[in-house]
């Protein structure tokens, strides 16, 4: 992997957890733009995918690439739900679903050391093609259909079938969806738990306002 020029994250738990979730709700955001567009941001797709690709990050900020910006697309997601205005019910199910997915694969050890060892394997191949390169976008997408698609609980995409059926959108929409259980397992790392989300809205919205002030 490439040195990034790491911006330090705040050391405050809630915000390290606030910019964990941003990744599972950009992932979120990016399957919902694939489905019904065809298209990604590049920043928030590149992001996910180095994240998902990078096992062994030297920090907590190299895992989204060293500065919040990375994370935009989720924040403003959180932004919306912190403040109570409207945000996309796609992508907030999808984000939720994530974390639920994440959730399942915690109490998987067997999965989990799956994951770890294939993962492992496709850094190489990042290595040597780059990090986006489709052989690695698809062999992400694989690990997410042989691994976390085989749980009874299932995400189902919304969008177009017409460009759901694409040549590599398939691929994409389930590298987006690894990427998102993978921030989710970090969340779960900093203390995040399901019901701080609902009492939490405050703390949360305060530690948006700190990360955008960096």
């Amino acid at each position: 992997m490439s040195s990034t020029p790491i911006h330090s994250a705040p050391d405050s738990p809630m915000a390290r957890q606030t910019l964990a979730l941003a990744g599972v709700f950009q992932a979120a955001a990016v399957v919902d733009e694939l489905a019904r567009t065809g298209q990604a941001d590049e920043r928030a797709w590149s992001t996910l995918i180095r994240a998902t690709v990078d096992t062994s990050p030297e920090s907590f900020e190299a895992t989204y690439g060293g500065h919040p910006n990375h994370l935009r697309q989720g924040l403003e997601v959180l932004e919306a739900v912190a403040g109570r205005k409207q945000a996309n019910p796609v992508v907030l199910r999808y984000g939720f679903s994530l974390l639920m997915l994440m959730n399942k694969l915690r109490n998987n050890s067997d999965m989990m050391n799956s994951l770890g060892s294939k993962l492992t394997r496709i850094q190489g191949q990042a290595e040597h093609f780059g990090d986006t390169h489709e052989n690695v976008v698809a062999s992400l997408g694989e690990l997410y259909q042989e691994t976390l698609s085989t749980f009874k609980y299932r995400i189902v995409v919304q969008g177009e079938p017409s460009l759901l059926q694409q040549r590599m959108m398939p691929e994409r929409v389930r590298a987006a969806l690894l990427a998102g259980v993978r921030f989710g397992l970090l969340w779960h790392q900093q203390g995040g738990r399901r019901w701080k989300l609902i009492f939490q809205r405050g703390a949360m919205k305060q530690a948006l306002d700190q990360i955008n002030r960096q």
